[in-house]
C-alpha cells in the first residue's frame, strides 16, 4: 500500500466516525415541554404536612406535562415581565442551572424558552449518584452553579449563594411532588469531579446537589 492509498483510507475512516458521532448526537433533539398547568394543586398546609424523603422509585416514565409542570415549579419564570423565577437567587444572579438526566440522554432546562436542550445523547442517571436507586428514577435532576454569572463575589460567596438558591429550587420540587404524589429525595452523595466530566462542564460550573423524582413504588 502506497502512502496516498493509506492517507485515504484514514480520511475515510475518520469521517465514518465523524458522520456516526453526528448521528448519534442528532438522536437526542430539543424538546418543547406543554405550557404548564399553574392552577389548581393542593392547599399548601397539607403538601407542608405530606412533604417527605423518599428512595424506592417506579421505573415508569414520568408524562411531558408532568415534567413541564415540575420544572416551572422549580425553577420556571413566573413573572415574565421581568424574566424572575419561582426560586429566589442572591442578587437574582439566577446562576443555578437545572440538568435532566433520563433514560434517553441529558438535557438543560432552559426557563426562558420553557424547553429542554440537548445536551448528552446517553442515560448517565447512575452517574448522578452513590446510592442504587438513582438508576431506577426516572428523573435525575442535577443542579449546576454557574460561577461566571455571580460578578463580584468571593469564592466563599459563591459557594454559600449558590447552595442557599439550590435549597430553594430543590424545596419548590419537594412541595411539587407532594401536591402531585411524585416521589422525590434530594442527594448530596455525588462524585461531583467524574460526574462533571461527564456532563462535560466548565472550570466555572460546580455541580451542587442532585434529586431524583418519580412516581413511588408500588
Amino acid at each position: 500500500m502506497n502512502t496516498k492509498s493509506f492517507l485515504a483510507i484514514c480520511l475515510a475512516s475518520a469521517l465514518l466516525l465523524t458522520l456516526s458521532a453526528v448521528t448519534f448526537g442528532a438522536d437526542l433533539k430539543l424538546i418543547p415541554l406543554p405550557n404548564p398547568k399553574i392552577e389548581g394543586g393542593r392547599p399548601l398546609m397539607e403538601v407542608l404536612k405530606d412533604r417527605q424523603s423518599t428512595r424506592e422509585f417506579s421505573s415508569e416514565k414520568l408524562p411531558l406535562e408532568e415534567l413541564s409542570n415540575l420544572l416551572w415549579a422549580a425553577w420556571g419564570i413566573n413573572r415574565p415581565e421581568v424574566g424572575k423565577r419561582t426560586a429566589p437567587s442572591a442578587r437574582n444572579q439566577q446562576e443555578i442551572d437545572v440538568y435532566v438526566a433520563t433514560a434517553d440522554g441529558l438535557y438543560l432546562y432552559e426557563p426562558k424558552d420553557h424547553v429542554l436542550m440537548p445536551i448528552l445523547p446517553e442515560d448517565i442517571r447512575e452517574k448522578t449518584g452513590g446510592q442504587p436507586f438513582v438508576k431506577e428514577a426516572p428523573i435525575n435532576l442535577v443542579y449546576v452553579a454557574d460561577f461566571s454569572r455571580m460578578g463580584s463575589y468571593s469564592l466563599q460567596q459563591k459557594e454559600f449563594y449558590s447552595a442557599c438558591d439550590t435549597g430553594f429550587i430543590s424545596e419548590n420540587v419537594y412541595l411539587y411532588c407532594a401536591s402531585e404524589g411524585l416521589a422525590t429525595v434530594v442527594r448530596g452523595l455525588v462524585d461531583k469531579p467524574a460526574l462533571a466530566e461527564v456532563m462535560r462542564l466548565s472550570s466555572d460550573q460546580r455541580i451542587t446537589l442532585a434529586q431524583s423524582v418519580g412516581y413511588p413504588k408500588k
